[in-house]
């Protein structure tokens, strides 16, 4: 993996943007720098913030204060030269979607300044390797999410730009493609020195890759680091994860989790209940899971050391989550 230590790929100072319909505050003053090279994860929950910050790194929304860098420039009044060297995953492609995949991979290797040829052999590669070779001659809009996603992350890696931008590219992906974006992430790194900036809710997953980590909500970057940085500020603690079998309903789960007598417990999924204990206590709090909450009920309980995932509830997910982005 490529060390991440050159200069500032972006450098974000003081961004804000007000959206006048509603006065909603979707960017709340941000700042900070992601080094070329560098493998960065902005995470958080629906309507934190996130969409309306990756929209002005690629030139597509105009702060209202603040200002934005990308490779030394400034983009105020000179966002044409994002397309040289951004390439931008968005969650759908439905720019091309009335095109076929192999259409839409030529068109995209073309317009980011390969030959015809050369663009329509870069497509074909990428057909083969993520075996979209069934739905290559197929419209994308007619195509299946896990398909479209897959089609919209070969479009991203067409053209070799320096810098790219993948608003959750594993979303709607089989365990089998999601391991393979990863590792294609992780290849192109190492390889090209490609700057790869990640828009994701999968912590666990992303964990595996990233360098860094920026932990947006409330329209703010509430933390920002790498992984075991992160994991610090959650202290030593265990995670405590119980996990409720699908016919227990919810007001029967929170009624035995709040009868328990265990430490404070963030909803972390459906059915799903998390919690943080000292390693000398999980014996005693496994005890009152087995005589409060009882086996009977529980699918599933499981103790671990602090993930990156904990990092994200405790400062921008669980029942915290506050959606103040206008536009996602």
């Amino acid at each position: 993996m490529a060390t991440g230590l050159g200069p500032p790929a972006y450098r974000v100072e003081g961004l804000t943007k007000i959206y006048p319909r509603g006065n909603v505050l979707a960017n709340d003053q941000i700042t900070f720098s992601i080094p070329q090279q560098e493998i960065f994860g902005l995470l958080g929950p629906n309507g934190a913030g996130k969409s309306t910050l990756i929209r002005q790194l690629v030139g597509l929304v105009a702060p209202t204060a603040g200002h934005i860098e990308l490779m030394g420039h400034r983009l105020s009044g000179n966002t044409e030269i994002i397309p040289y060297l951004v390439s931008y995953m968005t969650q759908r492609p439905m720019a091309l979607a009335d095109l076929t995949v192999e259409e839409a991979l030529a068109i995209t290797g073309h317009l980011r300044g390969m030959s015809r040829p050369d663009a329509r052999a870069a497509g074909r590669a990428l057909i083969d390797e993520f075996s979209l070779g069934r739905v290559a001659r197929r419209v994308i809009g007619k195509l299946s999410g896990g398909e479209q996603r897959l089609t919209s992350f070969c479009m991203a890696l067409t053209g070799r730009c320096p810098i790219l931008i993948l608003d959750e590219p594993t979303n709607d992906l089989d365990p089998r493609h999601r391991q393979q974006v990863w590792d294609k992430l992780v290849s192109i790194n190492g390889e090209r020195g490609t700057t790869i900036i990640l828009v994701t809710h999968n912590v666990l997953e992303a964990e595996k890759v990233l360098r860094r980590v920026g932990i947006i909500n409330f329209g703010r970057i509430l933390a920002m680091g790498t992984a075991s940085e992160l994991k610090a500020q959650v202290d030593a603690r265990m995670r405590l994860q119980i996990t409720f079998k699908q016919d227990v309903d919810e007001d029967t789960q929170r009624r035995l989790i709040d009868g328990s007598g265990l430490p404070a417990s963030v909803s972390t999924g459906r059915g799903r209940y998390t919690t943080w204990v000292d390693p000398g206590t999980i014996d005693t709090e496994i005890g009152r899971v087995t005589s409060r909450i009882g086996f009977g009920v529980v699918e599933d309980l499981r103790v671990q050391a602090p993930t990156l995932e904990d990092v994200y509830f405790r400062l921008g997910g669980g029942d915290r989550l506050v959606a103040v982005d206008a536009a996602g």
